[in-house]
């Protein structure tokens, strides 16, 4: 392309370098003007004049009308080059390209890029639309928390570095500010509920609009925005407080509502969570419990499952590494974090096993038969129902800060760990179940019953469990049963390897992407292959360059993000109505697993010794 010519004194005009290309091509009359003037001249050719430029390598927003015939941009494109295509590219006009940047730039243009109507209202272009949700979806990858809010009241409170604003720019800058703080608590809903930068971040907000109201009648209606917002309220009215009031006084009268508080506590002591109560070294249940279950009831909920007499039980957290902590009856097992206190083992009083679950053969008589005995829609309606409950409360952005940030997340990702865990357990009790049946017939009959089982996960649009079921029946251990699967039916053989056909990784897998595509939301994805796919985006592309974000990656992660939201939509009532026993139900809460693969291979080999 050449060398650019650099503009004289940049710096000392604006302060410091751009770095964000913000380009907006518009008409302008005086360009024209210039330009007829210097076409008119034929001897001579005005002095050119020096233009700053700026590269353009990462991102850039194009309307979908009039794209025919488009030139495609070079990864050089500069503000110069554009300038000077201005006149032939009609296409160009009146469209922002946005660029890598500063998040302070980005953010910048985002509030300048809104626009108030006379409602109040705002409205926004398809591309900003996209951008602002490209932003708040994927900022913690460059900022945390604590920069955006302070960004954000930096904003606000901030005056036109050149010029003097009236009251009228006044108030539509804080106006913008308002609403894009709306659409970002709309957007993480109670994901960010118990982050104390944002408490301190609303609340101080609220004490700024506040006083500013005074001036801006116009801002009371956000007053009351703000209070709907992050259930804020003020103790006295607006009447009693003069705008000179010093701003400590009134930051003392905002606080959080109580039954806020209380009720948001409630959902924390309600909320569902997976726990593995181990029963032998290699063995566990996995209990779908609430987060305040104390010991005392996982002890009778495993004693339930093991047919032993819950007195005779203790339950012991094994902590790292390899301490022993006895839990007393009302103690708590998770923490308010939501993590264990340890690996939770139930165990006689002599902290000996409750029983080795691979020679007690009466018991695993009972086990096979009550399987055998559930109706297999059932057993799918209450999996897709447990995955669902799960699903359907989590937000798009723990994707985001799983793969970014997973060493400072706390609960932020609490949701999409249970699934992924919940998948792994799935895949593993298919296993368990099939090697622990030690007659032929019953274990033909079981694994029939798994494949019918996997084909109505699918029907019921649950493909996370649907992949758990196939990958178990796939596993080594079960595969290798070759005498078990030559007694399967033609049927059933054919339709399991039509099922296995959509778990098929190649080209990417395609069969999987495509079947899922056709598939009408509300609907549940193979949640480790969307991680996969953010994971070759993240590591395919740099998030910095020059000390700026590169916008295209994070616009393809927040893509990958949206997928969640679109799953979870029901727009059109697609939900297929799910109900199932109460005893099925209680049998897939809890679910009896061994997670140790040499003791599954040796189960294996018991049943179908090696020739």
């Amino acid at each position: 392309m050449g060398s650019r010519p650099q503009p004289p004194n940049l710096q000392q005009e604006e302060g410091r370098l751009l770095h964000a290309a913000l380009v907006e091509q518009e008409e302008d009359e005086e360009d024209e003007g210039g330009s007829e003037e210097s076409s008119s001249d034929g001897t001579s050719r005005a002095e050119p004049v020096t233009v700053p430029t700026f590269d353009v390598p990462y991102f850039r927003y194009i309307d979908d009308e009039g794209t025919e015939g488009e030139e495609e941009w070079s990864s050089s494109r500069s503000l110069s080059s554009i300038e000077e295509d201005s006149s032939t590219d009609s296409v160009v006009s009146d469209r922002y390209v946005v660029v890598s940047g500063t998040p302070e730039k980005i953010l910048e243009h985002l509030l300048s890029d809104l626009t108030l109507d006379e409602d109040r209202g705002t409205t926004q272009g398809k591309e900003s639309d996209t951008l602002l949700d490209d932003f708040l979806l994927t900022y913690p990858v460059f900022m945390s928390t604590s920069d955006l809010c302070q960004a954000l009241l930096g904003h606000y409170c901030t005056k036109r570095h050149r010029g003097k604003e009236d009251r009228k720019e006044a108030l539509e800058r804080k106006q913008k500010l308002l609403h894009l703080v709306s659409q970002w608590m709309s957007l993480c809903k109670d994901f960010l509920r118990e982050d104390e930068h944002v408490k301190l971040f609303m609340k101080t907000l609220y004490r700024y609009v506040l006083e500013d109201s005074y001036e801006h009648p116009a801002l009371e209606k956000d007053v009351g925005e703000l209070q709907k917002l992050y259930q804020l309220h003020r103790r006295h009215t607006v009447d009693e407080y003069s705008p000179q009031r010093k701003s400590k006084a009134l930051f003392h009268q905002l606080s959080l509502k109580e039954n806020g508080l209380q009720s948001r506590s409630t959902q924390r002591e309600t909320k569902e969570v997976l726990c593995q109560v181990y029963i032998t070294m290699d063995s566990y249940l996995s209990m779908r419990v609430h987060a305040g279950v104390v010991a005392q009831e996982l002890v009778q909920a495993a004693a339930e499952q093991m047919d032993v007499p819950h007195g005779e039980l203790v339950l012991v957290a094994v902590t790292y590494p390899g301490g022993r902590l006895l839990l007393q009856p009302q103690d708590r097992v998770f923490s308010s974090s939501l993590r264990s206190v340890g690996r939770l083992h139930v165990c006689r009083k002599d902290l000996g096993e409750v029983l080795n679950p691979f020679t007690d053969n009466s018991e695993l008589q009972q086990r096979t038969a009550r399987m055998l005995s559930l109706n297999t829609w059932d057993v799918a309606v209450a999996l897709t129902d447990f995955d669902r409950t799960i699903f359907d409360s989590m937000h798009e952005q723990e994707l985001v800060y799983f793969i970014f940030n997973r060493h400072v997340t706390g609960n932020h990702t609490m949701a999409l760990e249970l699934l992924l865990q919940r998948c792994n357990e799935v895949q593993l009790w298919v296993v368990t179940e099939v090697l622990l049946c030690s007659t032929l017939c019953k274990r033909v009959q079981l694994i029939k019953k798994f494949i019918k089982i996997a084909a109505h996960c699918k029907a019921q649009r649950n493909l996370n469990c649907f992949f758990a079921i196939i990958m178990g029946l796939n596993a080594a251990a079960v595969g290798r049963l070759s005498q078990t699967w030559e007694k399967i039916p033609g049927k059933f053989k054919k339709l399991f390897s039509e099922l296995e056909t959509v778990t098929d990784p190649s080209l990417n897998h395609k069969a999987y992407r495509d079947s899922f595509k056709k598939m009408k939301a509300p609907k549940i994805p193979f949640l480790p292959l969307l991680l996969k796919d953010i994971t070759f985006i993240h590591e395919g592309n740099k998030t910095f360059h020059d000390n700026l974000v590169n916008f295209e990656k994070l616009h393809m992660i927040a893509e990958m993000a949206r997928l969640i939201r679109q799953c979870q939509k029901d727009p059109m009532g697609n939900a297929i109505p799910q109900k199932s026993s109460s005893d099925v139900r209680a049998y897939i809460d809890s679910l009896h697993i061994i997670d140790n693969q040499q003791t599954l291979f040796e189960l294996s080999h018991r049943l179908e010794p090696r020739a």
